[in-house]
C-alpha cells in the first residue's frame, strides 16, 4: 500500500513538472509571426501598386489533429486525461453492473436455503467464497458470526459492507480529479497564449492588425475548450457512478438485514423452540391416551 501511493505521488510530481516545463517553453517562443506590411510587399510589375495581403488561414475548428497542434503542448496533458476518463468509463460501467455486484440467482438461492435450513455455518461461507461477488463478501462476514446476538451479526455486515463499498468506489476519485484538473490546464494554456498575444501587441504594430491579435486569442483559447469538453463528460461520469455506487450499496444492506434475520441467536433459538413445540404437544397427547 505504501508503494502504491510513492508511485502515485511520483507520477502526480512528474506530471506536474510536465505540465510547468510545457508552459515555460510555450512562453519562451517568439510571438505569432506577423504578415508582412503594405511597404515589406513586393510590388507589382505594372502600375507600382501594391498587391494584396494574404489572408491568413482560420484557426481549425474541425480536424482533431490541427487543433490538438494548434493548441499548444499544453493539449498533451488534457489529451491524457480524456484517455484516463475514456478507460475508467469502460473499466467502472463493467465493474458495476448489478449481475456483478449483486448476482440474484446466487443470493435469492442463498436465502433460500438458509430459510429451510438445508446449510450450516461451512456450507454457507464455502458457498460465499466460491461466489467471490460483493454481496457473497457481506454475507460471508455475517456467516462468520453465525449463532451470535444480532447486534454482533449487523457489525460484521456493516465492517464487510464498508470494505465492499471501498471496492465498489475505486477510481471515482480519478473522475472528480479529471474535471478539476482538466479545465485548470485549459486556463494555464489560455493564460499562456494571451502573454504571447500580448507580447506579439509589445514588439509590434498589433494594434493596427485586429486579423493578428484575433488569432493569437483563439488559438489561446483552444486549450480552454479542450479542458471543458474533458472536464464535463468526467464530472458527469462521477456522479452517475457514486448515484450507481449509493443504490448498489443499498440494496446490498437490506439482503444482509434478511440475513441478520436468518442465522442470529435469537433466531435459532426462536427456529428450536417452535421445532420442539409440536413434540411437546404430541407427547402431552399421548400421555393422556395412556
Amino acid at each position: 500500500m505504501k508503494r502504491r501511493v510513492e508511485l502515485s505521488r511520483a507520477w502526480t510530481a512528474l506530471l506536474g513538472m510536465s505540465v510547468v516545463a510545457a508552459a515555460l517553453w510555450i512562453v519562451a517562443q517568439p510571438a505569432w509571426p506577423q504578415a508582412p506590411t503594405e511597404a515589406e510587399t513586393p510590388l507589382a510589375a505594372a502600375g507600382g501598386r501594391a498587391e494584396p495581403l494574404a489572408v491568413e488561414e482560420p484557426i481549425p475548428t474541425e480536424d482533431l489533429w490541427s487543433i490538438i497542434q494548434e493548441g499548444g503542448l499544453l493539449m498533451i496533458p488534457i489529451g491524457f486525461c480524456s484517455l484516463i476518463m475514456v478507460a475508467l468509463i469502460f473499466e467502472r460501467t463493467i465493474s458495476l453492473r448489478r449481475g456483478r455486484v449483486i448476482p440474484k440467482p446466487f443470493v435469492t438461492r442463498f436465502i433460500q436455503q438458509l430459510s429451510d435450513g438445508q446449510l450450516d455455518r461451512e456450507q454457507a461461507l464455502a458457498l460465499c467464497e466460491e461466489n467471490g461477488s460483493p454481496v457473497a463478501e457481506v454475507f460471508a462476514g455475517a456467516v462468520r458470526k453465525w449463532g451470535r446476538p444480532a447486534v454482533e451479526v449487523e457489525q460484521a455486515i456493516i465492517d464487510a459492507g464498508e470494505r465492499a463499498t471501498n471496492g465498489l468506489r475505486r477510481y471515482l476519485r480519478v473522475f472528480n480529479g479529471v474535471a478539476t484538473v482538466s479545465p485548470l490546464l485549459g486556463l494555464l494554456g489560455t493564460v499562456v497564449g494571451m502573454i504571447r498575444a500580448f507580447n506579439a501587441i509589445a514588439t509590434s504594430d498589433a494594434m493596427g492588425r485586429p486579423e493578428l491579435l484575433a488569432n493569437g486569442i483563439s488559438e489561446a483559447l483552444l486549450t480552454t475548450a479542450a479542458g471543458l469538453s474533458v472536464a464535463i463528460p468526467a464530472l458527469i461520469c462521477y456522479m452517475l457512478f457514486v448515484s450507481r455506487v449509493d443504490r448498489l450499496i443499498i440494496d446490498i444492506d437490506a439482503r444482509g438485514q434478511q440475513i441478520v434475520g436468518l442465522i442470529s441467536a435469537e433466531e435459532l433459538q426462536a427456529k428450536a423452540q417452535r421445532v420442539r413445540a409440536p413434540k411437546s404437544k404430541r407427547t402431552v397427547a399421548q400421555e393422556s391416551a395412556a
